[in-house]
Protein backbone atom coordinates (compact mmCIF):
# COMPACT_ATOMS: atom_id res chain seq x y z
CA UNK A 1 0.00 0.00 0.00
CA UNK A 2 1.47 3.33 -1.10
CA UNK A 3 0.41 5.93 1.46
CA UNK A 4 1.08 8.73 -1.06
CA UNK A 5 -2.02 7.61 -2.98
CA UNK A 6 -4.13 8.67 0.01
CA UNK A 7 -2.53 12.05 0.73
CA UNK A 8 -4.01 15.37 -0.35
CA UNK A 9 -1.04 17.70 0.11
CA UNK A 10 -2.64 20.90 1.39
CA UNK A 11 -1.77 24.59 1.56
CA UNK A 12 -4.71 26.92 2.13
CA UNK A 13 -3.29 30.03 3.78
CA UNK A 14 -3.79 33.45 2.27
CA UNK A 15 -0.86 35.87 2.20
CA UNK A 16 -2.37 37.69 5.18
CA UNK A 17 -2.72 34.48 7.18
CA UNK A 18 0.85 33.50 6.33
CA UNK A 19 1.99 37.06 7.20
CA UNK A 20 3.83 37.46 3.91
CA UNK A 21 3.28 39.44 0.71
CA UNK A 22 1.02 38.27 -2.11
CA UNK A 23 4.09 37.76 -4.29
CA UNK A 24 5.83 35.70 -1.62
CA UNK A 25 2.72 33.61 -1.08
CA UNK A 26 2.43 32.91 -4.81
CA UNK A 27 6.05 31.73 -4.88
CA UNK A 28 5.37 29.59 -1.81
CA UNK A 29 2.36 27.97 -3.53
CA UNK A 30 4.38 27.41 -6.70
CA UNK A 31 7.07 25.62 -4.70
CA UNK A 32 4.45 23.66 -2.79
CA UNK A 33 2.84 22.44 -6.01
CA UNK A 34 6.26 21.50 -7.37
CA UNK A 35 7.06 19.46 -4.25
CA UNK A 36 3.72 17.68 -4.61
CA UNK A 37 4.59 16.82 -8.20
CA UNK A 38 8.08 15.64 -7.21
CA UNK A 39 6.73 13.46 -4.39
CA UNK A 40 3.86 12.15 -6.55
CA UNK A 41 1.16 12.65 -3.95
CA UNK A 42 -2.43 12.01 -4.95
CA UNK A 43 -3.50 15.65 -5.03
CA UNK A 44 -2.48 19.20 -4.26
CA UNK A 45 -5.15 21.17 -2.37
CA UNK A 46 -4.93 24.95 -2.81
CA UNK A 47 -7.08 28.09 -2.79
CA UNK A 48 -9.24 28.79 -5.87
CA UNK A 49 -7.11 31.73 -7.01
CA UNK A 50 -4.07 29.45 -7.32
CA UNK A 51 -5.70 26.70 -9.43
CA UNK A 52 -4.56 28.19 -12.76
CA UNK A 53 -0.96 28.35 -11.53
CA UNK A 54 -1.06 24.72 -10.41
CA UNK A 55 -2.65 23.60 -13.67
CA UNK A 56 0.15 25.17 -15.71
CA UNK A 57 2.86 23.51 -13.61
CA UNK A 58 1.24 20.09 -13.61
CA UNK A 59 0.42 20.16 -17.34
CA UNK A 60 3.92 21.32 -18.29
CA UNK A 61 5.43 18.33 -16.48
CA UNK A 62 2.82 15.84 -17.66
CA UNK A 63 2.15 14.97 -14.02
CA UNK A 64 -0.77 12.87 -12.80
CA UNK A 65 -1.17 14.94 -9.63
CA UNK A 66 -4.77 16.08 -9.24
CA UNK A 67 -5.78 19.63 -8.32
CA UNK A 68 -8.25 20.19 -5.52
CA UNK A 69 -9.66 23.47 -4.26
CA UNK A 70 -12.03 24.70 -1.59
CA UNK A 71 -15.45 26.28 -2.08
CA UNK A 72 -17.16 28.55 0.47
CA UNK A 73 -14.02 28.34 2.56
CA UNK A 74 -13.63 28.37 5.50
CA UNK A 75 -16.91 29.45 7.12
CA UNK A 76 -19.34 27.74 4.72
CA UNK A 77 -21.89 30.52 5.08
CA UNK A 78 -21.78 31.78 1.48
CA UNK A 79 -25.08 31.46 -0.36
CA UNK A 80 -25.68 28.47 -2.58
CA UNK A 81 -25.46 30.76 -5.61
CA UNK A 82 -22.08 32.13 -4.47
CA UNK A 83 -20.72 28.65 -3.91
CA UNK A 84 -21.89 27.43 -7.31
CA UNK A 85 -20.34 30.46 -9.01
CA UNK A 86 -17.03 29.83 -7.25
CA UNK A 87 -17.17 26.14 -8.15
CA UNK A 88 -17.88 26.87 -11.82
CA UNK A 89 -14.85 29.16 -12.01
CA UNK A 90 -12.66 26.54 -10.32
CA UNK A 91 -13.79 23.95 -12.87
CA UNK A 92 -13.03 26.38 -15.69
CA UNK A 93 -9.56 27.02 -14.23
CA UNK A 94 -8.75 23.31 -14.16
CA UNK A 95 -9.68 21.93 -10.73
CA UNK A 96 -10.27 18.18 -10.54
CA UNK A 97 -11.86 18.09 -7.10
CA UNK A 98 -14.10 20.55 -5.25
CA UNK A 99 -14.17 20.59 -1.46
CA UNK A 100 -17.29 22.50 -0.41
CA UNK A 101 -17.64 23.75 3.15
CA UNK A 102 -21.20 22.82 3.93
CA UNK A 103 -23.32 25.44 5.68
CA UNK A 104 -22.98 23.74 9.05
CA UNK A 105 -24.25 26.81 10.87
CA UNK A 106 -27.52 26.62 8.91
CA UNK A 107 -27.70 22.93 9.76
CA UNK A 108 -27.30 23.68 13.47
CA UNK A 109 -30.12 26.22 13.20
CA UNK A 110 -32.42 23.58 11.71
CA UNK A 111 -32.40 24.94 8.16
CA UNK A 112 -32.31 21.41 6.79
CA UNK A 113 -33.87 22.11 3.39
CA UNK A 114 -31.22 24.75 2.63
CA UNK A 115 -28.46 22.29 3.46
CA UNK A 116 -30.08 19.53 1.39
CA UNK A 117 -30.40 21.87 -1.60
CA UNK A 118 -26.75 22.87 -1.26
CA UNK A 119 -25.63 19.24 -1.30
CA UNK A 120 -27.89 18.41 -4.23
CA UNK A 121 -26.86 21.34 -6.43
CA UNK A 122 -23.16 21.27 -5.57
CA UNK A 123 -22.89 17.53 -6.10
CA UNK A 124 -24.82 17.74 -9.35
CA UNK A 125 -22.53 20.47 -10.72
CA UNK A 126 -19.39 18.52 -9.84
CA UNK A 127 -20.56 15.20 -11.23
CA UNK A 128 -21.88 16.78 -14.43
CA UNK A 129 -18.31 17.94 -15.09
CA UNK A 130 -16.77 14.60 -14.06
CA UNK A 131 -15.28 16.10 -10.90
CA UNK A 132 -14.98 14.66 -7.42
CA UNK A 133 -16.83 16.57 -4.72
CA UNK A 134 -16.18 16.56 -0.97
CA UNK A 135 -18.49 17.99 1.69
CA UNK A 136 -16.63 19.44 4.67
CA UNK A 137 -18.86 19.18 7.74
CA UNK A 138 -16.48 20.87 10.24
CA UNK A 139 -16.63 18.33 13.05
CA UNK A 140 -15.12 20.70 15.63
CA UNK A 141 -18.25 22.86 15.32
CA UNK A 142 -20.58 19.91 15.91
CA UNK A 143 -21.39 17.58 18.77
CA UNK A 144 -21.41 13.81 18.35
CA UNK A 145 -25.08 13.58 17.41
CA UNK A 146 -24.74 16.41 14.89
CA UNK A 147 -21.75 14.73 13.22
CA UNK A 148 -23.87 11.63 12.70
CA UNK A 149 -26.92 13.58 11.53
CA UNK A 150 -25.08 15.80 9.04
CA UNK A 151 -23.08 12.90 7.64
CA UNK A 152 -26.29 10.90 7.17
CA UNK A 153 -28.03 13.89 5.56
CA UNK A 154 -25.32 14.14 2.90
CA UNK A 155 -25.42 10.38 2.31
CA UNK A 156 -29.19 10.33 1.99
CA UNK A 157 -29.29 13.21 -0.51
CA UNK A 158 -26.64 11.57 -2.68
CA UNK A 159 -28.10 8.07 -2.55
CA UNK A 160 -31.57 9.37 -3.40
CA UNK A 161 -30.50 11.53 -6.33
CA UNK A 162 -27.45 10.05 -7.99
CA UNK A 163 -26.32 6.78 -9.53
CA UNK A 164 -24.56 4.11 -7.55
CA UNK A 165 -21.45 4.30 -9.74
CA UNK A 166 -21.13 8.00 -8.81
CA UNK A 167 -21.06 7.47 -5.03
CA UNK A 168 -17.28 6.93 -4.96
CA UNK A 169 -16.81 10.50 -6.19
CA UNK A 170 -18.80 12.13 -3.37
CA UNK A 171 -16.91 12.33 -0.08
CA UNK A 172 -17.81 13.44 3.41
CA UNK A 173 -14.81 15.33 4.82
CA UNK A 174 -14.09 16.15 8.43
CA UNK A 175 -12.54 19.60 8.73
CA UNK A 176 -11.25 22.84 7.24
CA UNK A 177 -8.42 23.20 9.74
CA UNK A 178 -9.40 26.85 10.22
CA UNK A 179 -12.20 26.51 12.77
CA UNK A 180 -11.33 28.06 16.13
CA UNK A 181 -12.47 25.98 19.09
CA UNK A 182 -13.29 27.94 22.24
CA UNK A 183 -11.79 25.42 24.65
CA UNK A 184 -8.65 24.58 22.70
CA UNK A 185 -9.91 21.14 21.73
CA UNK A 186 -8.78 19.64 18.39
CA UNK A 187 -10.17 21.30 15.27
CA UNK A 188 -9.27 18.47 12.91
CA UNK A 189 -9.96 14.79 12.48
CA UNK A 190 -10.33 12.67 15.60
CA UNK A 191 -10.75 8.90 15.67
CA UNK A 192 -14.21 8.94 17.34
CA UNK A 193 -15.53 11.47 14.79
CA UNK A 194 -14.04 9.60 11.84
CA UNK A 195 -15.54 6.32 13.03
CA UNK A 196 -18.96 7.99 13.31
CA UNK A 197 -18.56 9.45 9.82
CA UNK A 198 -17.53 6.11 8.32
CA UNK A 199 -20.50 4.35 9.91
CA UNK A 200 -22.99 6.93 8.65
CA UNK A 201 -21.52 7.96 5.27
CA UNK A 202 -21.40 4.49 3.70
CA UNK A 203 -21.52 3.92 0.75
CA UNK A 204 -19.90 7.35 0.36
CA UNK A 205 -16.16 7.61 1.06
CA UNK A 206 -14.68 9.66 3.90
CA UNK A 207 -11.76 12.09 3.93
CA UNK A 208 -10.00 12.79 7.24
CA UNK A 209 -8.39 16.21 7.27
CA UNK A 210 -6.43 18.08 9.90
CA UNK A 211 -4.78 16.89 13.08
CA UNK A 212 -3.06 13.82 11.64
CA UNK A 213 0.58 14.19 12.64
CA UNK A 214 2.21 10.77 12.15
CA UNK A 215 2.38 8.04 9.56
CA UNK A 216 1.00 5.63 12.15
CA UNK A 217 -2.10 7.77 12.66
CA UNK A 218 -2.57 8.07 8.91
CA UNK A 219 -2.27 4.31 8.43
CA UNK A 220 -4.74 3.68 11.25
CA UNK A 221 -7.22 6.04 9.58
CA UNK A 222 -6.77 4.18 6.30
CA UNK A 223 -7.20 0.85 8.09
CA UNK A 224 -10.52 2.10 9.47
CA UNK A 225 -11.68 2.82 5.93
CA UNK A 226 -10.71 6.45 5.19
CA UNK A 227 -9.99 6.95 1.47
CA UNK A 228 -8.20 10.31 1.64
CA UNK A 229 -6.18 12.27 4.18
CA UNK A 230 -5.75 16.03 4.02
CA UNK A 231 -2.53 17.37 5.49
CA UNK A 232 -0.08 20.23 5.11
CA UNK A 233 2.70 17.81 6.12
CA UNK A 234 2.31 15.11 3.47
CA UNK A 235 6.05 14.61 2.96
CA UNK A 236 6.80 14.24 6.67
CA UNK A 237 3.92 11.81 7.16
CA UNK A 238 4.90 9.72 4.13
CA UNK A 239 8.45 9.48 5.46
CA UNK A 240 7.38 8.57 8.99
CA UNK A 241 8.49 11.87 10.55
CA UNK A 242 6.19 13.26 13.24
CA UNK A 243 4.99 16.76 12.39
CA UNK A 244 3.97 19.61 14.64
CA UNK A 245 1.90 21.21 11.89
CA UNK A 246 -1.58 22.34 12.87
CA UNK A 247 -3.18 20.76 9.78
Amino acid sequence: MNIKNYLDSTYLKTAKQAKISEKENTVLVQNFVQKTIDEMFKLVMIRPDKVTLAKKLITAQNSKVLIGTVIGFPEGTDTIEEKLMEAKQAIKDGADELDFVINFEAFKLGEINLVKEEVLLGTSLALQHNKTVKWIIEIAALNGAQIIQLTALIKNVVVANFKENEFENVFVKSSTGFYKTLDGSPNGATFPAIIAMLENAFPLPVKASGGIKTKEEALEMIKLGVKRIGTSSAKAISEGIETSGSY
